[in-house]
C-alpha cells in the first residue's frame, strides 16, 4: 500500500483530525464544526474547520458514509466533493437530508461524510475527427440491459 503525506492545518483548535475507521478503508472520517438541524429535503453548506494540502497529481473526494444514508437519509449534493491539489481554504460539505418526513439533527464533532485522496493524472487531450470504434460504441443509459 503506497503512502502520501498531507498537511493539515486546523482552523478550529477542537477540532478532531480525520481518520481512518478501520486500517485498510479508503475514506478517512470528517466531522462537522458546528451542529446544524437539516429539515426534510434541506441542504446546508457544513464546515469542518479543517484545511489540507494535497500534493500536485492529488485529489481529495468528499463522499457521503453510506450508515448515514441508510439510516437517516443524509448525503452530499455534489457527491463526490472535489477538492483541488491548490485549495487551501476550509473543508465543507454540502449535506443534504433526503427524507421527506423527518429532519436529522447533527452534532458538533459528529462525522458526516468521507475524505478519499487520489492520485490524478494530468490528461492530455488530443482533438481527433474520429474516435476508434468499440463494442459498445455510443450506447449509454441502460444499453446493457438489466438481466
Amino acid at each position: 500500500m503506497s503512502r502520501v503525506d498531507v498537511s493539515i492545518k486546523r482552523l478550529d483548535p477542537a477540532v478532531s483530525l480525520p481518520e481512518y475507521a478501520y486500517s485498510g478503508d479508503a475514506g478517512l472520517d470528517l466531522r462537522c464544526n458546528e451542529s446544524v438541524d437539516l429539515a426534510p429535503l434541506e441542504r446546508r453548506l457544513v464546515s469542518t474547520g479543517l484545511a489540507i494540502a494535497l500534493p500536485d497529481g492529488y485529489a481529495g473526494f468528499v463522499q457521503p458514509r453510506s450508515g448515514l444514508a441508510l439510516k437517516r437519509g443524509l448525503s452530499i449534493v455534489n457527491t463526490p466533493g472535489l477538492i483541488d491539489a491548490h485549495y487551501r481554504g476550509e473543508l465543507k460539505v454540502i449535506l443534504i437530508n433526503l427524507d421527506a418526513k423527518e429532519p436529522i439533527h447533527l452534532e458538533k464533532g459528529e462525522r458526516i461524510a468521507q475524505l478519499v485522496i487520489q492520485e490524478v493524472p494530468t490528461v492530455c487531450l488530443h482533438e481527433v475527427d474520429e474516435l476508434d470504434e468499440t463494442d459498445r460504441g455510443a450506447g449509454g443509459f441502460g444499453s446493457s440491459g438489466v438481466a
